[in-house]
Formats: C-alpha cells, sequence, structure tokens
C-alpha cells in the first residue's frame, strides 16, 4: 500500500497476528513482491489508501486486525488486541475503548482512546433478526476476537447475575487464566490479572452481604468515567475472592481491629450526598459502594472532628463530621456520623499515629468541637450550632410569616425601635432586617404582653390574626427558601417514604454543600424580592400613616 512519503507492507501469520513495515521505495516495491513469490508462493494483494475523508463503509475483520473501508479503498486499520472492551451505545452503535500504556502515553501528543460504529438497521453486511439487530451482530464479531483472538479457552469459574455497584449492572463473571472477564447485556470489559493491585473483603455489619473490592491500575472506562475500583456485592464473597487471589496473585484485605458501637466493622456516614460505610482498615480509608474512595494513611495530613451542623438541635447533637486533608491539598468530608462512634474512632486514628486537628492548646474553635465531642451530655450547648444560627439571620423564615403583619395602633414608623415597641409584632418588614441578631433571637413574650394591651392571656394568641392586614406586602423570602421550593419536590419523588422532617434535612445538608456559583441563582431571586418587599413596604407604610392621621386612631 502507498502511504504518505513511502510504502507499507503489512504480513499476516496464521495465528492472526498482523506485522506493518514502513519507509520501502516506490522502487523496491517490484523486487520484494519478486522474492515474496518465491520464497513463499503468495502473491502480494496490491491495497489502496482511501484518501476521500469519507467516515462511512464497511467492516473487514481478518484476525486481530478491524478494517474499515470506504468502496475498495481502506481508510484505516486498528488491532483489536489493542482494544480494552467493547460495548453497545443505545441499539445502533459499537463503541471500541483502547488499552491506555503509561509508559508511552506521557510521549505522545495524542492517542487513540475510543473509536464509535454506527450500524443501521439497514446494514447488509451484518444482518440481525428479531432478537439481535445488525450492531448487535458486528459488537458480538468484534467480542469474540477481543476475547483471546476468538481461542477456545475456557473459562476456570463461571459466576451469573452477580450484581456490580460500581460500574452498576448485573454481569457475568468469568474468571480466565489470564485474565477477567465482565460481561454485561451492553457492556463487556476484559480485565488482565497484572492490571489487579488488591482485593478487598469487607463485610457489612448486621447484614448477610459482602463487599469484594477489586482495585484496578490502569483502571476501566465507561464512556468519560474512569473506574479504578470493582465493587461487588454478593452472598459467594469467600468462593469468588479466594478463587480470583488464586488466579490473579493479588493481596488481600480484610477488616482491621476496628470496631464500631454496634461491634461493627465500619461507620454509616455520607460522603457528596451519597450515603454509605466508612471503613477504617489498618493502612487506610476506604468509604463504600459510591462514590468507592480508599485514603491511604501515608497520604494524610491530618484529620479534624467537626459539629455537624445541618437542621436542628438534636440533630447537630447527635452527629458530627469528619474531614481528612491530604497532602496534596484535597479533602474529603464525611458528614452524619452518630455521635457516639466519636471515641471509637478518636482512639483508632490515634492509634495510627495521624495527626488530629481539633488536639493542641484546646483554643478557638477546634478545642470546643472536641470538648462537646468527649462530653456524653446531650443537652450541653452546641457552639458550633449557635454561630451557624447566628450566621443564618434573617434566612430563617417560617410558612406563617409570609404574610406581612400590621397592628392599627403600631404607627409602622422605622425610627421606633424603643424597648417598649421592640416585639416582632410591632416591628416592620424594613425595621426586622436591620434590627440586631440578637434583638431576633431573644425577643422574650412577657415583652409582647406588656406591649398588647389585653384583660387574659388566652386572647393574646389570637388578637394578632384577627389583625392581620391582606393589602399588606408579604415579606422577602431567603434563598435557601427559594432552593428549597425548586428541590424539596425531586427529593420527594426520589424519596417517597421520607417524613417531612427528613426532607429538611435533606435540604439543609445540599445547601451547606453548595458552593457561592450554585447559590448565586437563589441570592438573585432572593434580592429581587427583597427590593420588592421593600418598595412595597415603603408605599405601605405612607399609606397606614396617612389613614391614622386621618381618623384619629392611636
Amino acid at each position: 500500500m502507498r502511504i504518505p512519503k513511502s510504502y507499507q507492507l503489512s504480513v499476516g501469520t496464521r495465528e492472526g497476528l498482523s506485522y506493518r513495515f514502513f519507509g520501502f521505495r516506490e522502487q523496491d516495491v517490484s523486487s520484494l513482491t519478486n522474492f515474496i513469490q518465491k520464497s513463499t508462493g503468495i502473491t502480494p494483494e496490491e491495497k489502496q489508501l482511501s484518501i476521500s475523508g469519507h467516515n462511512w463503509g464497511g467492516i473487514a475483520i481478518n484476525g486481530n486486525v478491524l478494517c474499515f473501508n470506504v468502496g475498495s479503498k481502506e481508510a484505516f486499520e486498528v488491532s483489536l488486541a489493542d482494544v480494552s472492551q467493547s460495548q453497545m451505545q443505545g441499539k445502533t452503535d459499537v463503541v471500541l475503548e483502547f488499552h491506555v500504556d503509561d509508559t508511552t502515553g506521557a510521549n505522545e501528543k495524542d492517542s487513540l482512546m475510543d473509536l464509535s460504529f454506527h450500524v443501521p438497521t439497514s446494514n447488509t453486511q451484518f444482518v440481525g433478526d428479531e432478537h439481535r439487530t445488525s450492531a448487535q451482530m458486528l459488537w458480538q464479531a468484534i467480542s469474540v476476537q477481543i476475547d483471546g483472538g476468538g481461542s477456545s479457552e475456557t473459562a476456570v469459574a463461571t459466576f451469573d447475575g452477580i450484581a456490580i455497584l460500581t460500574p452498576r449492572g448485573r454481569y457475568s463473571v468469568e474468571l480466565h487464566q489470564s485474565f477477567l472477564r465482565l460481561q454485561g447485556q451492553a457492556n463487556d470489559f476484559k480485565i488482565q490479572y497484572s492490571s489487579i493491585l488488591r482485593l478487598f473483603v469487607l463485610p457489612k455489619s448486621h447484614n448477610p452481604h459482602t463487599f469484594v473490592v477489586i482495585t484496578l491500575d490502569p483502571p476501566i472506562r465507561k464512556g468519560q468515567t474512569l473506574y479504578p475500583h470493582i465493587v461487588i456485592q454478593g452472598l459467594i464473597h469467600e468462593v469468588f475472592s479466594m478463587v480470583l487471589r488464586g488466579l490473579s496473585g493479588a493481596k488481600m484485605t480484610r477488616p482491621s481491629t476496628f470496631r464500631s458501637c454496634q461491634d461493627g466493622y465500619a461507620v454509616k456516614s455520607s460522603l457528596k450526598a451519597e450515603d454509605g460505610l466508612l471503613y477504617p482498615l489498618e493502612k487506610g480509608f476506604f468509604f463504600l459502594p459510591k462514590p468507592p474512595t480508599l485514603i491511604p494513611h501515608e497520604e494524610i495530613e491530618y484529620v479534624e472532628f467537626e459539629r455537624h451542623g445541618a437542621g436542628g438541635a438534636s440533630i447537630s447533637s447527635h452527629y458530627f463530621d469528619l474531614l481528612i486533608k491530604l497532602k496534596n491539598d484535597q479533602e474529603h468530608l464525611f458528614r452524619n456520623i452518630q455521635r457516639n462512634e466519636y471515641h471509637n474512632l478518636f482512639n483508632f486514628i490515634s492509634g495510627k499515629h495521624i495527626k488530629i486537628l481539633n488536639l493542641g492548646d484546646g483554643q478557638g474553635r477546634a478545642g470546643g468541637v472536641t470538648a462537646v465531642l468527649q462530653s456524653t451530655d446531650d443537652d450541653s450547648v452546641d457552639p458550633h450550632l449557635e454561630r451557624i444560627k447566628n450566621q443564618a439571620g434573617n434566612e430563617e423564615s417560617d410558612e406563617e410569616d409570609e404574610d406581612f403583619v400590621a397592628d392599627k395602633d403600631d404607627s409602622g414608623s422605622p425610627t421606633d425601635d424603643s424597648d417598649e415597641d421592640g416585639s416582632d409584632a410591632s416591628l416592620s418588614g424594613g425595621e426586622k432586617e436591620k434590627s440586631s441578631k440578637k434583638e431576633a433571637s431573644s425577643s422574650k413574650p412577657p415583652v409582647k404582653k406588656k406591649q398588647k394591651s389585653v384583660p387574659d392571656e388566652g386572647s393574646q394568641k389570637k388578637k394578632p390574626k384577627k389583625k392581620k392586614d391582606p393589602n399588606a406586602p408579604k415579606r422577602a423570602i431567603a434563598p435557601f427558601m427559594y432552593f428549597s421550593k425548586a428541590e424539596r419536590a425531586n427529593i420527594k419523588s426520589s424519596n417517597p417514604e421520607l417524613a417531612t422532617t427528613e426532607i429538611a434535612k435533606k435540604l439543609g445538608e445540599r445547601w451547606q454543600k453548595m458552593s457561592a456559583e450554585e447559590r448565586q441563582p437563589y441570592i438573585e431571586q432572593s434580592q429581587v424580592d427583597k427590593q420588592r418587599y421593600a418598595e412595597e413596604s415603603a408605599a405601605y407604610r405612607g399609606a397606614t400613616t396617612q389613614q391614622g392621621s386621618g381618623d384619629g386612631s392611636e
């Protein structure tokens, strides 16, 4: 074949291998052809290279070489030995993903990562039937060559219908002499045993299921997502893990000496809004099942215990967070760990000689957090929660406060902030925004009783409801409330079993994890609403003042 600047000679063997030689001159072609004919009795076939740029044509599979032809000319060819996996994408697309060579990848500017073929149902080369499309026929033809070059090697052991959590799906797992194969309905992974770094067998607490984790380097790839850990969950973990260990020779890690308060091997927590289990191991931490996160002890800079501030006081007093800071400045925050697990985790981490940032001179927030976590008094004051409440300030609101409430005997003066008239009922919306957080949090019922001259206590609660003005402007809504309105329905639909309090807790957790950029749309909505409220409040106070001076009422 003539290629740019030279000629190419391709030689195929009976074993299905292909060799290509480059750099021949034009005058070498005739002499080389004669030599091959005399020595092997085979007449070389001459091919032409397609340079039209067309991306539609036919596929020819010769041994482990796939050729894409445009008409009678060859556009390109790839070696199926370099394909790591093939998978269906929809019903008409076949995707090939290639091995990544770490030794040469750094020296090359570009590397072929994947290749996708669109096979229409009208294809005449790979004819489908009522059960399989044309694309599935091509996928199976390619898979046969990828799986040992079409050899008749049988699997040592096969496990059907295994639930794999990452990458998610049900697969048939085949253990061969030199490789592991995961075959699903639309995905096919072939993993060399040399890629397996370690096996983890981690039982769940008071649960018959056990996690079997296969850690890989290089990781497998599905689309643009890399999977360095294959997380398998099943009841045959002992048989599977022992057979895989014997074939691959990989080391196996089991639970450490750590025990939770319920005598389990892990503690419940959440990472990136995903609930799971955090396993403290002898040489690292492992969070499962999603996202599977392995943190070796040697990569940890320090850990820090933090109070959990989402939700109400009862939630905060019974949960805490664990922050793990790595030497590369990356952080992992494990949330919602039960408070009674603190001593077990603290003793385990201290025994591994990992730096705990909370320990020291006991000054500042860290010292206060440690003191509260070590305390057994559930009713103790939570300084971290108090700080969050103060930061929240005017963002807290309830549904009854959405309607503006104004008494007829309230002049609505924005400068009237005396102690006698300092109750929430006598302050307008603008005044409440300007009032200090301390005043907003320290308003007491006795002050309201002095403000309202009523004969009995029973009528005190009902009187403000009778004086609601339907023409009054509604108060501005905080950014968190806009976020809650947008996300509450999604959480309810995906978790119909959750109670209202649990939904509120999840909303609070998500709001705290959001960055300033993610909160910005809700903040902008709140700012627009605040401007609206300020304008309507000014007009309403002016109208109320004129009405009060006109009828002479106090």
